[in-house]
């Protein structure tokens, strides 16, 4: 496929956040569209499955984001994340264009895995217009980019298959099973990112999924089992003026337990009064906290050989406990240190990586994945 050059510059995190970036300040209660006159979240919206798997053309942008931890029959490690992007066109138009292919929605996707035992980071980004190898249904979860796809296995929401790969250096082919049901993060159907009511997403998690699958590396093909999560967020602009980035994990303890947490970060450094920390009980439960409930502090950082970046990707996290008890000490140590996922032909560099989690004494109570955003260069900046 023959993209422009213009288009072929952009990363699919790039686009994204374009997208996330483009805002209209409010101040009363959130307006139903934009002023493009894309879709905004509503408090109160009553989802519909499967149908609310697939993908929601009204609004700007969603996503559908796996990440998670795989080992082989023999113990070997690794870390994967898959995230299919879906961008509209330039504004929702009820005539006819002239060029229906210019209108039509951007579908943005990386990949990678984490060879532990290597240290090994392999990623890639493709972007594709609709109807050029790449799509998403409006009826239930089917998205796909070229080879890399993501659906119901049975039309429901009991068993997901995802395959994706990189170049031709690794594929995987994983089924994915809910072991907790589907949770809603945010209030009233609605997970707020900053004070402009119009920053904001319906935010649809499946905490705990065991995977089960292959992972080709070369000519080796390993079997392999895990833990994953999947996140799928439905927008029209998240990003609030003032604010320069974020930080994001997802966190699976060995008690059963789980935890979302997101720290909006302001360009003064300081968190944002919407950053949101969330547990995920062992029922499937939720219980969120806001940012004078808990503390995520930097622990050590790593600085990118590839694009300068100084990334904080060890966390010590505090969290106070949603039983009443003293709360938890939670330590976010990455798996390697270069999961950096970087575009060759330029754009936005970020960190995503696997981690395991530690208890105030040291002991491995879990592991997480982390997403760190913002740290080369300034989104506002870019992307407004």
């Amino acid at each position: 496929m023959n993209l422009p050059k213009r288009i072929q510059s952009c990363s699919a995190l790039a686009a994204l956040l374009f997208a996330l970036a483009n805002l209209t300040h409010v101040t009363a209660a959130p307006p139903s569209t934009t002023a493009e006159g894309f879709a905004l979240p509503q408090p109160g919206r009553v989802f519909h499955f499967p149908k609310d798997h697939g993908s929601h053309p009204g609004f700007k942008v969603e996503w559908w984001y796996v990440t998670g931890h795989l080992e082989s029959e023999h113990g070997r490690p690794f870390g994967f994340q898959a995230t299919f992007f879906r961008s509209a066109g330039p504004v929702p138009n009820p005539s006819p264009p002239t060029n229906v292919f210019a209108h039509a929605p951007l579908y943005l996707a990386h990949v990678a895995l984490l060879d532990v035992k290597s240290g090994r980071f392999l990623h890639q980004a493709r972007l594709n217009r609709a109807g050029w190898d790449a799509g998403s249904s409006p009826d239930t979860l089917r998205v796909w980019n070229g080879n890399w796809s993501l659906r119901f296995a049975n039309g429901s929401d009991d068993r997901m298959e995802l395959a994706g790969g990189v170049q031709a250096e690794v594929t995987f082919q994983l089924a994915l099973k809910p072991v907790k049901p589907l949770v809603v993060f945010g209030t009233n159907s609605v997970s707020r990112k900053g004070a402009d009511p119009a920053a904001a997403s319906h935010y649809l998690t499946f905490p705990r999924l065991n995977a089960s699958g292959t992972v080709t590396l070369g000519t080796e093909r390993l079997p392999v089992t895990g833990l994953a999560w999947m996140d799928h967020e439905i927008s029209s602009s998240q990003l609030d003026p003032g604010q320069v980035g974020w930080d994001w994990a997802c966190i699976q303890l060995d008690d059963g337990r789980d935890l979302m947490a997101y720290r909006m970060r302001r360009q003064d450094g300081s968190t944002d009064a919407f950053s949101t920390l969330a547990w995920v009980g062992r029922d499937g439960s939720v219980r969120h906290f806001g940012p004078d409930r808990f503390r995520w502090e930097t622990a050590g950082t790593w600085t990118s050989k590839a694009s300068g970046g100084k990334y904080p990707n060890r966390v010590r996290l505090f969290a106070p406990d949603p039983d009443g008890g003293a709360g938890a000490e939670l330590f976010l140590e990455p798996l390697a240190d270069d999961q950096e996922l970087t575009d060759p032909l330029g754009g936005v560099a970020y960190w995503e990586g696997a981690c395991r989690v530690r208890d105030g004494s040291g002991r491995k109570v879990g592991q997480a994945y982390l997403e760190l955003t913002g740290y080369v260069g300034r989104l506002a900046d870019r992307f407004r």
